[in-house]
C-alpha cells in the first residue's frame, strides 16, 4: 500500500506511556496515515466516535481501565475498523483473549515495531476488500431487486406484493407464466430479498436435457455410476443449499423424474446417481 493511499486512511494511537505513543505516531504518520492519539479509554473512545478511524492501537492497561475488556464494545461501535491491541512483554495472553473478542491482532509493546506498519497495512487491505464487496453486493441487490421489474398493471403488482411476502420464508415457490414473461427474473428479485440471498443463485432449464442427464444434474452422482463418471460429482440441489435452486420449465420434466422430485420436496432428501441407501 503505498502513501497516496495511505492518506485516505485513518489511525487512533490510545496509550498512556507519550513517549512510546509519539515514536508510534511518527512511524505511522511516515507511512502517510493520518494518526490521532488519546491516553486514556474514555477519551479514547470519545475520539473513536469522532473520527471513525480505520484501525485502532489500543494498550491493555490504561489509567482508566482494561483494553482487553473494552474490545467487545469498541467493535461494535466500529464495525468497519480493526482494533490491534498493545500488550506488554510477557503478557502475550492479553493479546490472546483480546482477538478472541474479537480484536484483528495484537503487539509486544518495544519488540515489535517492526510488525505495526505492515500489519495496520494488512488491516486496512481486509477493510478495502470487504468495503469492495459490500458496494458488490449492493450493486447485486440493485440489479435483481424487484425495482427492475417495470409495470404497473395491477395482475403484476399484485404479483410483486406476493412474491415480496414469500420471499422471507423458507418455502417452495411456483412461479407461473408463458415463457418469456420473467419468471426467471421474479426468481432472483425473491432470492434477494430472502434469508438465503447469501448464498447461491442456481437455475437450470429443465426442458433443455434428457431424463437421465437432468437427474444427474439435479442430484449429483456417485463415480462409477455410468460411463464417464471417473469420479464424485456435486448435485445443484447441492450447490444451492442454503441458496435457492430455481427450475425453469420444470413442466418438461420426464414425469419419472417428478417422482423423485415430489420427494426432495417432501423431505429434503435425495439420493446421488449410483449411491445406495
Amino acid at each position: 500500500m503505498n502513501q497516496n493511499m495511505n492518506q485516505n486512511k485513518k489511525v487512533l494511537i490510545v496509550d498512556d506511556e507519550p513517549s512510546l505513543r509519539k515514536l508510534m505516531a511518527r512511524l505511522i504518520s511516515l507511512e502517510g496515515y493520518t494518526v490521532v492519539e488519546e491516553d486514556a479509554l474514555t477519551s479514547g473512545k470519545k475520539m473513536l466516535l469522532k473520527e471513525v478511524p480505520d484501525v485502532v492501537l489500543l494498550d491493555v492497561f490504561l489509567p482508566d481501565g482494561n483494553g482487553v475488556e473494552v474490545v467487545p464494545e469498541w467493535s461494535k461501535l466500529l464495525p468497519d475498523g480493526k482494533i490491534i491491541l498493545l500488550t506488554a512483554h510477557g503478557n502475550i495472553q492479553d493479546g490472546v483473549s483480546a482477538i478472541k473478542n474479537g480484536a484483528y491482532d495484537y503487539l509486544v509493546k518495544g519488540d515489535d515495531n517492526v510488525r505495526i506498519i505492515p500489519m495496520i497495512g494488512r488491516a486496512c487491505e481486509e477493510i478495502g476488500l470487504r468495503q469492495k464487496v459490500n458496494q458488490l453486493k449492493k450493486i447485486i441487490d440493485k440489479e435483481y431487486s424487484f425495482d427492475t421489474i417495470i409495470g404497473q398493471s395491477k395482475p403484476l403488482l399484485a404479483a410483486i406484493d406476493m412474491a415480496r411476502k414469500v420471499a422471507p420464508t423458507d418455502t417452495t415457490i411456483l412461479l407461473t407464466g408463458e415463457t418469456g414473461t420473467g419468471k426467471e427474473v421474479f426468481a432472483g428479485a425473491i432470492h434477494q430479498l430472502s434469508n438465503r440471498r447469501n448464498g447461491s443463485f442456481v437455475a437450470l432449464n429443465c426442458g433443455a436435457l434428457s431424463s437421465e442427464l437432468l437427474e444427474s444434474e439435479l442430484f449429483g452422482y456417485k463415480a462409477g455410476a455410468f460411463t464417464g463418471a471417473a469420479k464424485d460429482k456435486r448435485g445443484l440441489f447441492d450447490q444451492a443449499k442454503n441458496g435457492t435452486l430455481f427450475l425453469d420449465e420444470i413442466g418438461e420434466m420426464p414425469l419419472s423424474l417428478q417422482v423423485k422430485m415430489l420427494r426432495v420436496l417432501e423431505t429434503d432428501d435425495y439420493i446421488p446417481v449410483g449411491d445406495t441407501i
